[in-house]
């Protein structure tokens, strides 16, 4: 199988059936998709016992939050790359055309994101463009808009200590890991909806680790960049207090 798409959910009812109606139009017809549900109280489950698909396992148990969700089902996972969506999000067209592009099982593959607030959409210039281990180190790329080879997961996995920005350190950590090759291609690949769980939750330990992050990961020469770059910034809004 070419790949595997994952969904974490959690009384997801509102969103789930135009998320999965998006993976059935814009994915390979081989598309694997596997929904981690964590024991859902409304119409999620009813709406996965309905959905007909061929290639669709969906399981619903207890579980310690979205990336707990999202490792399970890493290790039940057949494709040969993986992609991660919320079931708030919705694959874009040209989600077939990066897919297409699977070709080298040592190479991440990443395309653009589009941003949306309800009913405007919005796009937010750090969910597009190609990504330098010095840019992953100030900025977070969006998660959803990469396909990862199956192999990052037999080397990594999401770090539960981390509840809102695990997906970030996985990918500081792949960035740095020379073995894995990355290649982008300007796609708009999926319509990300930032009103979910990160944008009203503030991840304290990551913030207090992330400068050892970066140097871990990223290196030394980034290390350094990075913190010239955040001690300008710090005298800047300083001075403008």
């Amino acid at each position: 199988m070419q790949l595997t798409i994952i969904i974490a959910t959690y009384n997801a009812g509102a969103h789930l059936q135009d998320c999965l109606d998006s993976i059935r139009k814009f994915a390979p017809d081989e598309t694997e998709i596997l929904v981690m549900d964590g024991v859902s109280s409304d119409n999620t489950i009813s709406i996965l016992q309905h959905f007909v698909h061929p290639h669709l396992t969906w399981t619903s148990e207890p579980d310690k939050g979205i990336y707990d969700a999202l490792n399970k089902g890493v290790k039940k996972a057949k494709g040969k790359w993986i992609h991660f969506l919320g079931a708030d999000d919705r694959l874009l067209p040209e989600f077939q055309e990066l897919a297409s592009r699977l070709e080298e099982q040592d190479t991440v593959y990443y395309a653009n994101s589009e941003d949306y607030y309800g009913n405007r959409e919005n796009v937010w210039p750090l969910l597009k463009g190609p990504f330098s281990r010095y840019r992953l180190a100030k900025f977070c790329m969006n998660h959803q808009c990469i396909l990862y080879p199956a192999g990052v997961f037999k080397k990594y996995h999401y770090d539960l200590k981390y509840p809102v920005s695990a997906d970030y350190v996985l990918n500081m950590a792949v960035w740095g890991d020379g073995h894995f090759k990355k290649r982008y291609f300007p796609y708009k690949i999926v319509r990300y909806d930032m009103t979910g769980f990160s944008s009203f939750t503030t991840d304290e330990i990551f913030k207090a680790d992330k400068p050892g992050l970066v140097k871990r990961y990223l290196g030394w020469w980034i290390y350094l960049r990075y913190r010239i770059k955040k001690s300008k910034e710090n005298r800047k809004n300083n001075f403008n207090i």
